[in-house]
């Protein structure tokens, strides 16, 4: 009651007593951004085993762990929402192909098991000789890894790179379906002016590829620095010719949702009017648009077209792709939470302020955000991140 009276003392105008709550709070806003990042960072691994792009090499396989380990945590955002988490498995047990939400499901898992199976066969080679020069607990895991082969002839490589390709190409529309799905979800609520909208799984997916492109250049950058490595600036620099063409269609894409919107003048537009120019102001119009939009579109059009420094790269590249991990999750709390800012009525609106120690707060999100960082940071111990880490490519 107490969560609710304190959200109901920032009502405007005349409000619903069942719209003074919401419902989906900050768990909801970091599921959407977590399988984007996961979209994102598989499309960066495929446009080298997939299109060819040499100059992404030094990424192909640190993208597929990172999405990997962004994968599974995936759905603890959803999990911590549930009131009965135990009953998750239930779409398993008792599969109902008309659920949404059961749909999600069963492209996770297919999807999570073709991106285990392309990381095991991209790093046949390196498991099977770790198998063979260590002893103990090591050489036990590293059977289990490798499935206890050791074949590396030729031939045995030749089908591993054919494997690799096919998975690959299969793992785009998968990526594809995964993000897009969440979109769909969001879209297909027709109750809610701000999400239904057929425009709203392609800026999911599209922002999905937006937001991975920008985390694996900001952890290389990180993760390269902390190793006192060199940095592929040829790859940073198509890594960002890339990350730009997504996000200018991605932000177009964006106001022409608004516009469009405007445009038709629906009778839900007033609505919609009022709260774009009033409680989301601030968040949508002043940080997501002009701040986290506007300058690195700015910033990433100036190093793509110009030929600048290596010394400037290394400014604007992060920080330009720190700005649009931020806007791509502003972009999804303006959804997620100013959906649900309007009344049924039509004539008022909420505000919401998340707390730090609720059980969807702040606190909790932020360790959420942390466990894919302590995954990667594991399973690099096992894989190795780079390619001059291990010299024996597939």
């Amino acid at each position: 009651m107490h969560e609710i009276l304190a959200t109901a003392s920032g009502a405007l105008g005349y409000v619903f007593p069942n719209d003074l709550h919401v419902h989906w709070s900050l768990m909801i806003v970091l599921y959407p951004y977590i399988t984007g990042i996961v979209a994102g960072a598989f499309i960066v691994s495929s446009l080298y085993h997939v299109f060819h792009i040499k100059a992404l090499k030094p990424l192909a396989k640190f993208s597929l762990l990172f999405a990997f380990a962004f994968l599974a945590c995936a759905t603890l955002p959803l999990m911590m929402h549930l009131g009965q988490p135990g009953r998750a498995m239930s779409m398993f047990l008792t599969p109902n192909p008309s659920s949404a939400m059961a749909g999600f499901g069963y492209i996770y898992t297919a999807y999570a098991f073709v991106l285990a199976l392309e990381i095991f066969f991209i790093y046949r080679v390196h498991l099977v000789k770790r198998r063979q020069e260590t002893t103990g607990w090591q050489h036990a895991m590293y059977t289990v890894f490798s499935m206890a082969s050791d074949n590396l002839s030729e031939r045995s490589l030749k089908l591993d790179r054919k494997i690799i390709s096919f998975l690959a190409a299969i793992g785009i529309p998968m990526a594809c379906v995964l993000h897009g799905y969440v979109g769909f979800i969001f879209g297909g609520v027709k109750a809610n002016p701000l999400w239904a909208t057929p425009l709203m799984p392609v800026i999911f997916l599209l922002s999905a590829c937006v937001s991975g492109i920008a985390g694996i250049i900001v952890a290389y950058f990180l993760l390269r620095k902390i190793a006192g490595k060199s940095i592929d600036m040829d790859c940073v620099r198509t890594s960002i010719k890339f990350l730009w063409g997504f996000f200018i269609v991605d932000f177009t894409f964006e106001m022409l949702e608004i516009f469009s919107h405007g445009y038709m003048a629906t009778a839900h537009w007033h609505t919609l009017h009022e709260l774009l120019w009033g409680p989301l102001f601030n968040s949508y119009w002043v940080w997501q648009v002009m701040i986290l939009s506007v300058i690195p579109f700015l910033l990433l059009g100036y190093v793509s077209i110009r030929k600048v420094s290596d010394s400037l790269l290394r400014i604007i590249a992060p920080v330009a792709s720190v700005m649009i991990l931020l806007q791509v999750l502003l972009m999804r709390w303006n959804v997620v939470i100013g959906g649900q800012l309007m009344s049924k009525s039509q004539r008022g609106s909420v505000d919401f302020q998340p707390h730090w120690f609720e059980k969807e707060g702040i606190f909790l999100s932020m360790v959420i955000m942390v466990l894919p960082i302590i995954i990667l940071y594991v399973m690099g111990k096992v894989f190795p991140f780079w390619h001059d880490d291990n010299q024996s490519e597939v």
